[in-house]
């Protein structure tokens, strides 16, 4: 990290920076979470300009990818969350980063499912490229989420729930079909699949 920008940073914070950043991949964690989270592990203090500063690097070596917030010909007066998803641009460097092994994610399949949401997300945004598409999240303040939305420079669009198990496919389908009752179908065509 050191070679990035010339400033030497504390490993020890480094690590537990990216130990808090696998814990909360594929979500909406807040700099004050990370905060805290270091804080914690470190029993010291650290300041939000250094997170800052230590996300910059990361991002500039390409372990940190931001999921941007997609926020479009929305009809809903609902306030719309713009914080970007944090992922690893390999979800193996979440896992190591904390440590674990086939055992321990097996017993935390929920944690698996972001990590699932993760690897997902970062196939779209490879695959998108060829055909110039960004990958998105949504959430707006009613809680209503889709996990991702590939979309052109032209509009054209789908939306995806991205759910590890069949447990959650009715769920997944009906937040699919709330998300796409508050688009402005006038402006925007926007498809919803599941995966």
């Amino acid at each position: 990290m050191s070679k990035v920008s010339d400033t030497n940073r504390d490993p020890i914070k480094v690590r537990s920076l990216l130990r808090s950043l696998a814990r909360n991949t594929a979500t909406l964690v807040e700099v004050s979470t990370l905060e805290r989270d270091i804080r914690q592990i470190e029993n010291g203090s650290i300041s939000r300009p250094t997170i800052y500063d230590y996300l910059g690097a990361l991002y500039q070596l390409m372990i940190l990818e931001n999921q941007p917030a997609w926020n479009t010909y929305i009809r809903s007066s609902a306030l719309l969350r713009n914080s970007p998803k944090r992922h690893f641009t390999d979800v193996c460097l979440a896992v190591s980063a904390l440590g674990l092994d086939k055992e321990a994610l097996l017993k935390d399949l929920n944690f698996l499912g972001f990590l699932f949401e993760s690897l997902v997300t970062h196939d779209f945004r490879v695959y998108g490229q060829v055909d110039d598409a960004k990958v998105y999240h949504y959430r707006g303040s009613s809680g209503l989420e889709v996990d991702a939305i590939v979309q052109k420079h032209n509009g054209d669009g789908y939306a995806f729930e991205i759910k590890l198990g069949v447990g959650q496919i009715e769920d997944a389908a009906a937040s699919l079909n709330k998300f796409v009752s508050v688009l402005d179908g006038k402006k925007y065509s926007l498809q919803n699949h599941l995966t």
